[in-house]
């Protein structure tokens, strides 16, 4: 498997990549390419690829980890730049109307509308469940909470607003036949039942967790606990994790944390 960072809020160390809030990395495993989300900005996204190589073409399925604005905002400009038709895979709610209250109310959710999606060539698959939508790719589906999550804002209901759970954070995960790499958009789940869940879904011990982990501002309990309980060989934190929790998380787990940055490549 080889993954490799095309939109992250760092750009790393190669010149002519840009860093912007967001998350989107390319999967490759078994001759499957696999995208996962498309950031923020659909031009940031496009740029990336285009410095890195990458045909948006070539790309055989979209994987959304869950309906956010910075993990789908650049969907419709991968979309009108392809030439093809391209399945879709994530939860059935995504598209939820979702709002954010701090530091003002404004939507947090999905930018376009579904039909307009599918208007560009999106061909949507949304299941709850756990699924292999390739060989060697699944969608975690819905993940179950043991523990703490790290769930943010609210969705509007009746014109009501109720707390988000965010039912439809969902994780990739790739079989590596002696193991598994999970890719968290941001975690909103909870680390460490994102872990748990993708054991039990792929029946294999967690190679590599990679992606957003949700820490920044978690309280010093939440960090010790996942230090302490994550089994992961490897952590390969970006997104929202934030700076203070990662430096936390270096301090007590050292080689097995590595940051995330644009153009980053992990091989497994």
């Amino acid at each position: 498997m080889k993954l490799t960072v095309i939109y992250e809020n760092h750009a790393g160390f190669r010149k002519g990549l840009l860093g912007a809030h967001g998350f989107s990395a390319l999967v490759e495993h078994g001759g499957t390419r696999v995208l996962v989300d498309t950031g923020t900005d659909g031009s940031v996204l496009l740029h990336n690829m285009g410095e890195l190589g990458i045909d948006v073409d070539g790309i055989d399925f979209l994987f959304i980890t869950h309906g956010h604005y910075d993990h789908t905002g650049g969907m419709k400009a991968f979309l009108e730049a392809r030439t093809k038709q391209l399945k879709v895979i994530g939860h059935p709610e995504i598209f939820r109307n979702r709002i954010a209250l701090k530091p003002k109310r404004r939507d947090i959710g999905i930018p376009f509308s579904r039909e307009e999606l599918e208007g560009l060539g999106a061909e949507f698959v949304l299941r709850k469940e756990p699924f292999e939508f390739a060989p060697g790719f699944w969608s975690s589906g819905e993940i179950l909470r043991r523990t703490w999550d790290r769930a943010v804002g609210y969705v509007e209901r009746d014109g009501k607003l109720e707390r988000d759970s965010v039912p439809d954070d969902m994780a990739l995960i790739i079989d590596l036949g002696d193991g598994a790499a999970v890719v968290t958009g941001c975690g909103h789940s909870g680390v460490l039942n994102i872990a748990w869940h993708a054991e039990d879904v792929s029946g294999r011990p967690v190679r590599a967790l990679i992606g957003g982990l949700h820490l920044n501002g978690a309280k010093r309990e939440i960090l010790n606990e996942v230090a302490e309980r994550i089994e992961a060989e490897r952590l390969y934190a970006g997104h929202c994790t934030g700076i203070d929790s990662y430096a936390y998380l270096k301090a007590m787990l050292g080689e097995r944390i590595e940051p995330l940055h644009v153009g980053k490549t992990i091989e497994l």
